[in-house]
């Protein structure tokens, strides 16, 4: 019988070309697993790694083939992102980010077929996203720069980096503060608003070399979260992008977001994988520890007290509670057809989000507790994994506010169908 692979711990009703990518996953996580403690401790993400995803034919994973790419689809990052986080979770978030950069290709191609462009906007948008989906493939590792520290209360994401029209191209300024792989990625895809405008008709998108001038790098990142992903963020103090390295169709952001099934461009869940990974590790990881160590006096596993028995139980209905939400996303987002309408994909994300990132830092949270002193070390897996984990109750968003949303989608819902009309008599 075949080995089982690492990513069908999730997806376990692989295709036999599923497999075959998934295959590519697990050759290189030996070589993560062993970088995860010295790349946390330093705080530093492993650029190494980079060439290794490479060579693998990794960053193109969810490319089509025909621009040159592996093929795969959502359920195929997923099931990357469930494995790598299984071994290196920094590495995991920031190939996740890369491969996000794939939605700004292929949601707009989606939207030309769908006739959402004009003639005129056609080839401008088809020659950006093209673009963005062959140097994917072809081994450029894109880091995806959306999130600002600016906030307003009627959005998760809120884009006051501005770009406005000079000789040949466009001139950026701004700072971001959110995006893995900086100072390691080729290009930073930047999202930003046209000046001038003031909704979401006016976000663009550009390429910005690593080395451009007048892109620098902000202080590290010293958060609770993955440590080693690259996370410090960049500022843009005057930045040249030639025309031909972006795509300034006004609305065309917002047309390509209506292609997708579900959450925001359609893959926040391989997110929310990560997670799923990283507390799988660490309950693996803590049930041999405790299973192979004994008390002293009785010879009995340490995992056999009743305590740990309680522990344990806890951990295991948390962590198939993760894959339970996530599962059922998963398929909600990738069935064709599609099972249900659009909003109601993205209502169910709205919770599920937080079920998952709640549910998989109970895991790390049980572990810390069944392991007691001796695995409270942060170079530890116990220690990596509460502070990795952690990071999941506030990416994005947290929990409630998708509790909130989901709430108010229902109860609006239900509130119109208390109205009607009636003719006059």
């Amino acid at each position: 019988m075949t080995d089982k692979l690492t990513g069908e711990r999730l997806v376990d009703d692989m295709t036999d070309a599923e497999r075959d990518r998934a295959a590519r996953i697990e050759s290189v996580l030996p070589a993560l697993r062993a970088a995860a403690a010295k790349a946390d401790e330093e705080a530093r993400f492993p650029v190494e790694h980079v060439a290794l995803l490479r060579e693998a034919g990794l960053l193109g994973l969810v490319v089509p083939e025909r621009y040159g790419g592996l093929g795969g689809t959502l359920r195929d990052l997923a099931a990357a992102t469930f494995a790598m986080g299984t071994a290196c979770p920094s590495t995991a978030l920031a190939y996740f980010f890369h491969n996000t950069s794939a939605s700004r290709g292929l949601l707009p191609l989606e939207a030309i077929d769908a006739g959402l462009f004009t003639g005129a906007e056609v080839p401008v948008v088809r020659a950006f996203a093209e673009k963005v989906l062959t140097r994917m493939a072809s081994g450029t590792w894109l880091a995806n720069f959306a999130s600002e520290s600016v906030k307003s209360s009627g959005a998760n994401i809120t884009i006051a980096t501005t770009a406005r029209r000079t000789g040949g191209g466009w001139i950026l300024d701004g700072e971001k503060s959110f995006g893995c792989a900086t100072g390691v990625a080729d290009y930073y895809l930047t999202t930003a608003k046209l000046e001038g405008h003031d909704t979401a008709e006016g976000l663009v998108t550009f390429f910005v070399p690593r080395e451009a001038p007048g892109v620098s790098v902000r202080a590290p990142w010293d958060g609770l979260g993955m440590r080693a992903t690259a996370n410090n963020g960049i500022r843009l103090d005057g930045v040249f992008v030639p025309g031909d390295e972006a795509l300034t169709v006004p609305g065309a952001f917002t047309r390509m977001l209506r292609m997708s099934r579900g959450s925001f461009v359609g893959n926040q869940l391989a997110i929310a994988a990560v997670y799923t990974g990283c507390a799988q590790n660490v309950y693996d990881t803590v049930v041999e520890e405790l299973t192979r160590r004994t008390f002293a006096d009785t010879g009995r596993p340490i995992a056999s007290s009743p305590m740990h028995q309680v522990l344990f139980g806890d951990m295991t209905v948390q962590l198939e509670t993760a894959y339970l939400w996530l599962r059922r996303q998963l398929r909600l987002e990738t069935s064709e057809p599609p099972l249900l309408p659009k909003t109601e994909v993205f209502r169910q994300w709205r919770m599920g989000k937080g079920a998952v990132t709640e549910a998989c830092f109970q895991v790390a949270l049980g572990a810390f507790k069944a392991s007691g002193t001796s695995g409270a070390m942060m170079g530890g897996v116990v220690g990596r994994a509460l502070r990795d984990l952690a990071m999941g109750l506030v990416m994005t968003f947290p929990a409630e506010r998708g509790r909130l949303e989901a709430a108010q989608m229902v109860t609006e819902a239900k509130e119109n169908e208390l109205f009607t009309t009636a003719d006059r008599t």
